[in-house]
Order: C-alpha cells, then sequence, then structure tokens
C-alpha cells in the first residue's frame, strides 16, 4: 500500500502542476474550462474506503481552488463527484464485482466502461462547480451548454492521459 499511496500522490502533485501552470490560463471564448485534475479522484483504486475518496477530493478542491481564489467552490465540485462516484461504480460493475486489483483505468476496465464512467462523473463536477460559480437561474442554458463543451474538452484530456501513462491490456 506504501508504493501505491506514493504513487497517488505523485499523480496528485503532477495533475496539479498541469491544471494550475497550464490548464488554468486556457479559456476558449468563455465556454469551455479545462480542469485535467478532476483525473486524480476519477483514478483512485476501487478498494479505497468511501471516506478516504471523499476525504482526497475535499483536499484536492481546496487545492486547486486557492490557486484559483475559489477554494469552496472546487472542494463543493470535487466531494459531488467523489460522493455520486460509488453510484456511478456500482450501476458499471461487472457482474462478477471489480477485481481488488483493478483501478478505474482504461486499462483495466476498457474504453467503453471508462468512458461512460469519466463522462458522468466529469459532467457532475463541471456543473455543480459552474452552476455554483454563477448562481442563477438566468443563465441556466449558457452555464449548461459550458458544463457539457467543458466535460468535453476535459474528458478527452483524460483520454489522452489515460493512453499516455497507461500501458493498455494489448500493449502488455
Amino acid at each position: 500500500m506504501g508504493i501505491e499511496f506514493i504513487k497517488i500522490i505523485f499523480r496528485l502533485i503532477i495533475l496539479f502542476v498541469v491544471q494550475i501552470t497550464v490548464l488554468n490560463n486556457i479559456q476558449m471564448s468563455g465556454l469551455i474550462n479545462p480542469y485535467l485534475y478532476v483525473l486524480f479522484v476519477l483514478s483512485l483504486p476501487f478498494r479505497m474506503p468511501k471516506s478516504a475518496v471523499i476525504l482526497a477530493a475535499f483536499i484536492s478542491g481546496v487545492l486547486i481552488g486557492l490557486f484559483t481564489n475559489n477554494a469552496g467552490l472546487h472542494a463543493a465540485a470535487c466531494v459531488a463527484l467523489a460522493f455520486v462516484r460509488p453510484g456511478v461504480l456500482k450501476l458499471l460493475s461487472p457482474r462478477e464485482g471489480y477485481e481488488s486489483e483493478s483501478n478505474p483505468t482504461i486499462k483495466d476496465m476498457g474504453f467503453r466502461w471508462f468512458l461512460i464512467y469519466a463522462f458522468v462523473l466529469i459532467f457532475v463536477h463541471h456543473t455543480v462547480l459552474f452552476y455554483a460559480e454563477v448562481f442563477r437561474f438566468s443563465e441556466f442554458y449558457t452555464t449548461l451548454l459550458r458544463s457539457f463543451l467543458s466535460t468535453l474538452f476535459t474528458l478527452i484530456l483524460v483520454i489522452v492521459c489515460q493512453y499516455l501513462f497507461y500501458k493498455t491490456k494489448a500493449e502488455r
């Protein structure tokens, strides 16, 4: 568990550096805001206790929020993602359940499974974040469009990262 914990912390640091130095400076027409740091919560192991996932999500949200001057918004969005995660995992669960050594990655679960898993959770994160940020109904459809487009862009980045940093079953 010690080596896995170090890998998780290393992943957190790398994602935060990329988010803070590169992605926080990308804003396409005000409708697309990529938040790759959600990959940290998405890739936490299946066997990790729910309370630990929620705590890790809260900490990651607060840390990112400190660099974007809205810690509460990112923390709330990350906690919402972590809160919904067990339900999404249950819905997508294989008949025989998850293997104890597998992780929610394209490598372990396959592209289709990961695409659905990541899309739903990223959309939850972005929807909570953007609606909490706007906090009015007058921009309901614009915010929904912003959530959807940002989700798609973030999902593309997450999938690219999955293929860059994890070998697929065919490559092993």
